[in-house]
């Protein structure tokens, strides 16, 4: 079998850096927020040795990747685009999408818009969701005292810097935060008599990163290179490029007027787990029991136990099978 390797492909407009191994059908995986192509670092040798071209990128916005500055250039149109313009390059027709977090979404959305480049998708925390009636934003919650994270993120600036002050800090909190190690440490703390879990409440003049993430132990699945790696690319970056992501979502919703209504057609899996905050958010449960109203050729929904949001991170050997399973499981 080939090495990973890395490489740049022009591709939309900007070009990508990808990580990629393996020949055979392509299967593209997209990470999510804050993350990279690392992300995938346990499915990608195992996907290939499966006999598929693996190709997983640094999402536009972040890594080796080009992050352009205008806010407007991240919404979902583009990162499609870039998936499609991906497979252009690659000079293949189709590809599996495997999304997680809001690389899920991009996962969704290509499979919805381009069916017939992306024959199949897998999203991992974050499930299809239809149009909602109103602009996201002004579904987020908020109080006299707190906001949501994602409302925090819409200005630029407070966030960008923040979470760019010590971006080791920044991605052991998280890393940790949301993991299923600390949604447990959150619950028993709760127990305890302590706050209970704000379900990703930013208090009106403070901050984003709160709790014991930045002590806490590390999990198993998780080390302290892996933190180094991916401190490593934020702090040459920043965070800005990922954090346009959020500030696109009403521009997503303006834009998507044209697909409201329409399904996932292709087949499908979705996979999270259990204590994953997504899965936790309020309608998250409805939403699930009606998927396949939205997505008819759903195959399954996987719900892993004691998984929080990091899935491939978490719980690698059941996502690399349960990928692995889903995509021979497909017509040739």
């Amino acid at each position: 079998m080939s090495p990973l390797t890395q490489r740049t492909i022009e591709t939309n407009g900007i070009r990508l850096n990808v990580a990629e191994q393996g020949e055979g059908p392509v299967v593209l995986l997209c990470h999510g927020f804050p993350e990279s192509w690392y992300s995938w670092r346990h499915q990608i040798g195992a996907l290939a040795a499966a006999g598929y071209h693996v190709v997983a990128p640094d999402m536009r916005g972040y890594g080796k990747s080009d992050a352009p500055q205008a806010i407007d250039q991240y919404t979902l149109f583009h990162l499609v685009g870039d998936m499609v313009g991906l497979l252009d390059a690659l000079e293949v027709k189709t590809a599996v999408i495997v999304g997680h977090d809001l690389g899920a979404r991009v996962a969704w959305q290509a499979a919805q818009m381009r069916p017939g480049r992306f024959r199949a998708v897998v999203g991992l925390s974050v499930p299809f969701a239809p149009r909602s009636k109103v602009r996201p934003t002004g579904a987020m919650p908020k109080t006299e005292t707190a906001q949501f994270y994602q409302l925090y993120f819409q200005e630029p600036g407070p966030a960008d810097a923040e979470l760019g002050r010590d971006p080791r800090l920044t991605l052991r909190s998280m890393l940790f935060g949301a993991s299923g190690e600390g949604a447990a440490a959150a619950r028993a703390a709760a127990e305890s008599g302590g706050a209970p879990p704000s379900l990703g409440m930013v208090p009106k003049g403070g901050g984003f990163l709160q709790g014991p993430g930045a002590r806490a132990a590390l999990p198993a699945w998780l080390s302290e290179s892996d933190v180094d790696f991916y401190a490593a690319e934020f702090k040459r970056t920043g965070f800005t490029g990922a954090l346009n992501w959020y500030r696109n979502f009403d521009r997503n919703w303006e834009l998507q007027g044209s697909l409201q209504g329409a399904a996932v057609t292709v087949p499908a899996l979705y996979m999270a787990g259990d204590r994953d905050f997504v899965a936790a958010a309020p309608g998250m449960d409805q939403l699930l029991a009606n998927l396949k109203r939205f997505v008819p050729a759903l195959r399954d929904i996987q719900m892993i136990s004691g998984c929080g949001h990091w899935t491939q991170q978490e719980r690698p050997n059941e996502v690399k099978a349960a990928i692995i399973e889903f995509i021979r499981s497909l017509p040739s």
